[in-house]
Order: structure tokens, then C-alpha cells, then sequence
């Protein structure tokens, strides 16, 4: 049995979608969801074998899922989205399939076939998401928000009052008023989802926020020691120091 999480904010989208699921006795819902929040939430809780994605949703859209819950643990995923030329270029372009509203039961009939096919050839039959996020984030403008787990529940962070990221294995941990949120983001992930306009990558383990740095001292070996105003002390390395040019003439 192929346990499917349906995410898309229109009721009556999720009611077609259980009607047209109905003809397919191998497939249950394991959950809905109306909005991107609820869809990673629900995606945590569930671990559903597939997940119908709308692209377009309130709170979160589809591609935010994908990076809250990251392309390497998100399920299979089949997107559904209304015209959206760069969109369709996307998936195309790295050969996800996808549904474009209004489509008939056929397609969809042969979307899910396409899906089992994935599921039956294991995870590694569908295309890689990783590719299709860096594309999508080197095209849109950074989010105005952050979706970050805190203990049971899921909190939004304003970019701006992120202070200072530092690398944690296969985590980052954003320093943010005071108190820390660990994030599972790479730090190339993070820094593309900041924007570069006020943060910039000083180290290999550190991203800092420009308006959050007190000082800039010279250290041993060419690097810089760099203070912040919560008084944590940072490294700009030399490798990084084009990152800060203009500080440092």
C-alpha cells in the first residue's frame, strides 16, 4: 500500500484529488494538508511514501516544503501547479513530473504510474530535488521568512534578525536574539535562503549578519578576528576575505 500525503490549499483541489485517488485501491491518504506549514509538519509526523505537492500555498509554498525539509529527505514528489512558465521549465529540465491544473484523470492516472515506478525502483529512481532547489533559489528573491523547528512545533525567524549561522555537522545553528535554532541546511543552502545583501560567508563553519558585526581586528596568518555584538568572537579567514573587501582597505 503507497501512503500519499495530499498538500494543497484549495478544498475542493483535495476533494477531486480523493475522488480521482479512489480508482487506484493500492493508494491511502495518509494525511492533507491546506498550507506549506501543515505539509511539513505533516511530512515529520508521517513519513508518507509520496507527497502531491502544490506548488502555490499560503504560510509556505512547495518549494519552501522542499527546503524545510530538505531535497535529500524529502519523500517522492509529485508537484501540482497551475501555469507557471518557469516552473514547468524546472521540472522539465530535470525530468520531475508534475501536474498542471486542470488535468484530466488520465494524466493523472499516469502521474501515480510514474511514481510507483519510482517507488518500486527504490529512492534513488526519481530525479535528485537538489538540483531543481538550486535553480529555483538562484532565481527568486530570499524568503521574507524562515521555517524552523522548535521543539514540537514549527516557528517563522525574520532573515534580518538572524545574527550569525555556524555549521554543525549536517545542521546549521542560527544565532538569533539571544537563543540558537538548529536547522538541518547546509551552509551554501542557508546563505542562498539569507541573501547575500546583508550576510556574507566569512569562514567555512561561520555566515554573519553585516548590521551585527561590532569590529574587525587582524589576526595571525592573514585572518581577522571578528567581533559581534552579542560578544561572540568569529574567524574570517583568508580564503574568505573577498567576502568583506570593502571593509578591509
Amino acid at each position: 500500500m503507497i501512503r500519499i500525503l495530499l498538500a494543497d490549499d484549495e478544498p475542493l483541489a483535495r476533494q477531486r484529488l480523493r475522488r480521482l485517488l479512489e480508482a487506484h485501491p493500492d493508494i491511502t491518504i495518509a494525511a492533507e494538508a491546506s498550507n506549506g506549514l501543515e505539509a511539513v509538519a505533516a511530512i515529520e509526523a508521517e513519513a508518507p511514501d509520496l507527497v502531491l505537492l502544490d506548488i502555490q500555498m499560503p504560510e509556505l509554498d512547495g518549494f519552501g516544503v522542499i527546503e524545510a525539509i530538505g531535497p535529500e529527505r524529502m519523500p517522492p514528489t509529485l508537484f501540482v501547479t497551475a501555469y507557471d512558465q518557469f516552473a514547468l521549465r524546472a521540472f522539465e529540465a530535470h525530468a520531475l513530473d508534475y501536474l498542471l491544473k486542470p488535468f484530466d484523470p488520465e494524466r493523472f492516472a499516469a502521474a501515480l504510474a510514474r511514481a510507483r515506478t519510482w517507488l518500486q525502483g527504490a529512492r534513488e529512481a526519481q530525479p535528485s530535488l537538489a538540483p531543481l532547489l538550486r535553480e529555483v533559489q538562484a532565481a527568486r528573491q530570499p524568503s521574507d521568512r524562515l521555517l524552523v523547528k522548535e521543539g514540537g512545533r514549527y516557528v517563522f525567524l525574520r532573515p534580518a534578525a538572524v545574527q550569525w549561522v555556524e555549521a554543525e555537522d549536517n545542521y546549521v545553528r542560527l544565532h538569533v536574539e539571544g537563543t540558537s535554532h538548529l536547522v538541518r541546511q547546509t551552509m551554501t543552502g542557508i546563505l542562498a535562503r539569507l541573501g547575500t545583501s546583508r550576510f556574507r560567508r566569512i569562514h567555512r563553519s561561520a555566515i554573519v549578519n553585516l548590521d551585527f558585526v561590532r569590529h574587525l581586528e587582524p589576526w595571525t596568518g592573514g585572518d581577522y578576528q571578528v567581533t559581534m555584538k552579542d560578544g561572540s568572537r568569529l574567524t574570517l579567514s583568508r580564503t574568505y576575505r573577498d567576502q568583506l573587501g570593502e571593509w578591509l582597505c
